[in-house]
């Protein structure tokens, strides 16, 4: 999988610093998951706090010298439209998550059968949680060290899911193009944070948003996104809503804790 849990989509490389940011919010037919209780329905109250994407073309990836092969070449791609949270999901957040589904707590020592499964997670598991309880004054800070099943299982949860590697970088790119940032050409530290300026992470919201209303898409924490990671995607993508490692969404928003 690649980035991580930023923005989910109604229904973001597999490095855990990663989190959930804004979800993505599409009409998908899901199955019922009894295993996680309900926290919204679908509909209005879903949909606040997101931001529409429109629908359309864009150029998706980069010919930049510094950018990686598996980010080549730039090629043309059409995403239907789409919400997307305009804010990364914060500790706070993921705090009523796990409350409310135990299931996917971290594990206790006296207790190795309880909480989340060997399979969902690589070890790190919210490895800066003390416990199930996130650090103290970070309730406003991205929940980071969330594994991808994590990341799908809260999504699902709040009624959403997490957005292709194309949603995510059309909503990221603010509907800018020919430049290497929203705002430009140049690193920018009053846009966005990353080393040296900035910790690790910040508080969600405290640059400014892109031009689609969105915060932290550029710097701050790492974001899942829904798609199998695809060294050759981004050569080989279909034009029309692409998405590596399936066919169908439903595919892996109906199926996930099986893959």
């Amino acid at each position: 999988m690649r980035r991580g849990l930023r923005n989910l989509v109604v229904i973001v490389a597999v490095l855990l610093n990663v989190l959930i940011c804004n979800c993505i919010s599409e009409n998908i037919e899901a199955k019922p998951d009894n295993s996680l209780s309900s926290s919204l329905e679908m509909g209005e109250k879903a949909l606040e706090g997101m931001v529409l994407i429109p629908k359309g073309e864009f150029l998706m990836g980069s010919n930049h010298p510094e950018c990686n092969l598996d980010e080549r070449p730039i090629h043309i791609v059409y995403v239907d439209d789409f919400y997307i949270d305009k804010y990364e999901v914060t500790n706070s957040q993921y705090k009523e998550f796990i409350d409310a589904n135990p299931q996917w707590q971290k594990k206790k020592w006296w207790n190795s059968k309880a909480g989340i499964a060997d399979r969902f997670h690589d070890g790190d598991y919210l490895k800066n949680w003390k416990g199930n309880n996130f650090p103290e004054g970070k309730g406003k800070f991205p929940v980071v060290h969330v594994s991808w099943y994590a990341a799908m299982a809260y999504a699902k949860w709040v009624g959403k899911r997490l957005p292709t590697e194309a949603e995510w970088e059309k909503a990221a790119r603010g509907g800018i193009e020919g430049s290497d940032y929203p705002w430009g050409n140049s690193i920018n530290s009053s846009h966005a944070s990353y080393p040296p300026h900035g910790g690790p992470d910040t508080p969600i919201g405290l640059y400014p948003p892109n031009a689609y209303g969105i915060y932290d898409m550029i710097g701050n924490v790492m974001e899942w996104c829904l798609d199998a990671y695809d060294p050759e995607f981004y050569r080989k993508s279909r034009y029309m809503n692409p998405i590596a490692g399936a066919e169908k969404l439903s595919q892996v928003v109906d199926n996930y804790i099986y893959i």
